[in-house]
């Protein structure tokens, strides 16, 4: 997601997804466009005894669907500080809240695998949002009948948060209740287990809503069920390669340094073109007086054009920012970092920042399928097969 700070709170920061700007006044238009039909709803279901002259007058409708949709979110931002706050209490510190098209996100930089810290983070949540209801509903009640407008925002609040707290703890995994279900299955099984069985839930539930925003023409509902589904994947697979790389370093997946190809920083892209093709290589660490400089790979290659490959050298197309890790490293760091640094593949270096190997992610998913076929959570070492 493409978003900027606004600010911070308890030194989290508060963050706006570009979405975010494109749905406040979309959800600000909805409301004012509805401030007769939601009051009287409200005033059939709750009797709320709301006059509906002065909310439909002039621009009130549009100011008091502008405060509904800013109050909306704000009450997104306390759900996920709900969150935030229990999980910081047990030391998982938290990157950001960050405000978006679905609502908020509070990024935790490590899921606690304990399910009795995941049931009080996961539940503090809905917790926090049915509070801001309550006292939305006793501001509500406490405004004279004569202010429609700030009663039917408070009102609305009321009503909203309470929704929001009762939706985010249907099963659907990553939700609140996917967690809470996640955590209530890891009392009597493994935490890797759980996750598979409130991934599947989760992703049923996400069929199910995908359906009902399809059959009632409800986009946002469409979209909900997608990121649900596609949470739910992403988390499974993470903590199902977590638990298989348990145990598992850099150095038992790399290719060492003895069956690593490599080439020197003076020799042309044409040779590195050539040898590419006869060793089905797509990337080489490049040495210099048989000291580490660099890495090259095909893109790098590829920049230069075929008439002028012979004129370039190595050296003036590689990449001198290098991305390393130790050898004893986990694995699942290597992919982590593969991931955030956005390559495909890892120097391995020692402590003296010597190269002693390479790892890919083919090299990684490659040993991921082994041990899940084998069973086998500590495999012997074997070289790698970097590409």
């Amino acid at each position: 997601m493409r978003s900027f700070r606004i600010g911070s709170v308890f030194g989290i920061p508060i963050k706006l997804d570009l979405t975010f700007l494109l749905v406040l006044p979309l959800f600000a238009y909805l409301i004012g466009n509805r401030v007769e039909a939601i009051a009287d709803l409200m005033n059939a279901t709750l009797g709320a005894d709301l006059a509906i002259g002065p909310l439909t007058t002039g621009a009130t409708p549009w100011v008091v669907g502008t405060a509904a949709a800013v109050g909306l979110f704000v009450g997104v931002v306390l759900h996920e500080l709900g969150h935030s706050v229990v999980a910081m209490r047990y030391g998982y510190p938290i990157d950001s809240i960050t405000l978006w098209i679905f609502g908020g996100i509070a990024a935790l930089s490590e899921m606690p695998e304990d399910w009795k810290q995941e049931l009080q983070i996961a539940i503090a949540g809905p917790v926090v949002s049915v509070l801001v209801g309550i006292g939305s509903a006793i501001g509500f009640l406490l405004f004279p009948s004569g202010y429609a407008a700030p009663r039917f925002v408070l009102g609305y609040l009321a009503l909203m948060n309470v929704s929001l707290a009762a939706f985010n703890l249907l099963p659907g995994f990553p939700m609140d209740g996917g967690r809470v279900l996640r955590a209530l299955l890891a009392r009597k099984r493994p935490y890797a287990r759980a996750t598979q069985i409130a991934a599947e839930v989760g992703k049923a539930f996400a069929l199910l809503l995908g359906l009902f925003g399809l059959f009632t023409f409800q986009l946002l509902l469409i979209g909900i069920a997608f990121f649900i589904y596609i949470g739910a994947s992403s988390e499974a697979q993470q903590v199902v390669m977590k638990a298989t790389f348990q145990n598992v370093t850099v150095r038992d997946i790399m290719t060492p340094w003895d069956s690593l190809r490599t080439i020197e920083a003076g020799d042309s892209v044409a040779t590195l073109i050539q040898r590419m093709f006869e060793e089905r290589h797509t990337g080489y660490p490049v040495l210099e007086d048989g000291t580490l400089v660099g890495l090259v790979t095909l893109e790098d290659a590829r920049e230069v054009a075929a008439v002028e490959r012979d004129a370039y050298r190595v050296e003036e197309i590689m990449t001198r920012e290098l991305v390393t890790i130790s050898p004893e490293a986990d694995a699942m760091e290597a992919l982590q970092t593969m991931q955030e640094t956005g390559v495909g593949r890892l120097l391995v270096t020692d402590y003296h920042d010597d190269l002693v190997g390479l790892i890919t992610r083919t090299d990684l998913m490659t040993a991921f399928d082994i041990i899940q076929k084998s069973g086998s959570s500590s495999p012997t070492r074997r070289p790698g097969t970097a590409d």
